[in-house]
């Protein structure tokens, strides 16, 4: 099953809205990071938690590292999905 990029980003939107008091999913603005929208680093490692959890997939903590902002998490999110689909399709 593919999921597409708007998939990936409502997914960890709605995540960010449950966990981060004072935010609702169709203001958070992908292009700022969660720092920015108030969430704690335990807000961000629930936020990323359960939406690997959800799209059934494992991204390394060093990439996760890497990123600046919710438009990063979502294309790394993404692609690692994309590439889950493709490696399990050939097998």
């Amino acid at each position: 099953m593919s999921s597409t990029r708007e998939h990936v980003l409502a997914v960890v939107r709605r995540h960010l809205a449950d966990t981060v008091e004072g935010i609702e999913g169709k203001e958070i603005d992908p292009s700022k990071s969660m720092k920015e929208l108030g969430a704690n680093s335990l807000d961000i490692v629930e936020v990323v938690s359960c939406s690997m959890r959800e799209l059934k997939v494992k991204v390394p903590r060093a990439e996760l590292n890497k990123l600046t902002n919710i438009d990063e998490l979502v294309d790394l999110l993404h692609r690692t999905v994309e590439e889950k689909a493709a490696s399990s399709a050939a097998s």
